[in-house]
């Protein structure tokens, strides 16, 4: 070895820590120094609620992430649906396993865009938290019965899970999450609800905009479920592919899929067509939004906020999931058997809530003790955080007789 060579060694060598030697945890700012400008920086959130020591080993927005994790709230989405009752089959898709879906594009996006990869993981993990038992079905049955107290909203409800009805912590009540993710989780909000939300319902009075994170998570949601959609509405025989044909951006990659895999055919098929049309969508929704970023040229989350939406797809993308969107809500969700579904939804729901209403005894003891307060929003509170088949069982012990 030459002497230069043993010199740059022996330098490399000395660099290293120490065996035995104890290593000071990475701070905030090192574990996001790679973020860019216009990523929101945990060490310059707004805060939480409620002052709290800041986390060892661990960023403010990861801290978010873990404490939605651990929620009872996030391990009910298991059995929370989204097109189909959850004990309609064990393939189809749940609230959970579409967080999980949304959390890994978000991630994806956010890692190509350098922005905060722990806070809109946090924001998709969390964004369905509040949402009824048998889907949309059940909010728009749940909006129904609170029509005259307030109406009902699941990103509303969301927030409440987070801000209020989660009870894991001696301090307050909630989960006490930073003002970014609480923001993220709050996509849309009518101003009347927002003048009571304080700094958090600002932007829907002003017309700015959340963080890159947000929108990153927004969007992310809706290319998770448009596509996955596809997937169950396949599966379960509600669609057909002859169907499929009229929507472009599924023909267009069925069409490739095709002519790159000959053999293919079935289940196999279908996955390698969604596979692509869902890698169409992130690649060009992460080329779209640098260009924005480039022409906007945003230095701080605050340049984002006053900035218009920067992460879009190109028109061309945007139209082709706008005509998939489309061909979803007339061939599925308005399916004569998830129509079906949605009646029976409304019954159940509408049952439960009028039933405890007039004799809030039926209650469970917990929620019995506070029904003096606010009867209506904390029965809402009870009936949003049951799961498919406890609403289910819940509505055969008040109205089936020989139920226990």
């Amino acid at each position: 070895m030459s002497e230069r060579a043993d010199s740059t060694q022996r330098s490399a060598i000395s660099r290293e820590p120490n065996a035995g030697a104890i290593v000071s945890p990475p701070t905030a700012e090192m574990l996001e120094a790679h973020l860019a400008p216009y990523a929101a920086h945990s060490a310059r959130s707004r805060g939480r609620r409620f002052p709290e020591a800041p986390p060892s080993a661990r960023t403010e927005f990861q801290r978010d992430r873990d404490r939605i994790v651990h929620s009872t709230a996030f391990r009910r989405l298991e059995y929370k649906t989204q097109v189909f009752v959850n004990h309609e089959g064990d393939l189809f898709r749940t609230r959970l396993t579409h967080s999980l879906e949304v959390a890994q594009i978000a991630r994806s996006v956010a890692r190509n865009l350098r922005v905060n990869e722990d806070l809109v993981e946090a924001i998709s993990l969390a964004h369905d938290l509040g949402h009824t038992p048998f889907g949309h079905a059940g909010q728009d049955a749940l909006n129904e019965c609170m029509r005259e107290h307030g109406g009902f909203e699941h990103n509303l409800q969301s927030l409440a899970v987070v801000d209020e009805l989660e009870e894991h912590y001696g301090g307050f009540n909630g989960l006490n999450l930073c003002f970014e993710t609480r923001e993220g989780i709050l996509k849309h909000c009518s101003r009347e609800n927002a003048l009571k939300l304080g700094e958090l319902g600002e932007r829907f009075l002003t017309g700015k905009r959340p963080s890159l994170e947000a929108q990153i998570a927004n969007i992310a949601d809706e290319i998770a479920y448009n596509n996955h959609d596809v997937d169950d509405g396949l599966r379960s025989g509600l669609l057909t592919i002859d169907q499929l044909a009229q929507v472009e951006l599924w023909q267009t990659h069925f069409d490739e899929a095709k002519r790159e895999h000959p053999q293919l055919d079935g289940r196999r098929l279908v996955h390698e067509t969604v596979r692509r049309m869902i890698n169409t969508l992130i690649v060009d929704l992460i080329e779209t939004t640098r260009r924005n970023l480039a022409e906007c040229a945003p230095r701080s989350l605050e340049a984002v906020r006053t900035a218009p939406a920067l992460v879009t797809h190109s028109g061309a993308v945007a139209a082709q999931a706008a005509a998939l969107k489309r061909f979803l809500f007339k061939n599925l969700y308005r399916h004569y058997r998830v129509m079906r579904m949605a009646s029976k939804a409304r019954r159940v729901i509408g049952g439960l809530f009028e039933a405890f209403s007039e004799d809030p005894r039926l209650l469970p003891p917990a929620y019995l003790a506070e029904v003096e307060a606010a009867q209506p929003r904390l029965i809402a509170h009870y009936i949003a955080g049951m799961t498919d088949r406890y609403a289910l069982k819940e509505y055969q012990r008040l109205f089936v007789i020989n139920d226990n």
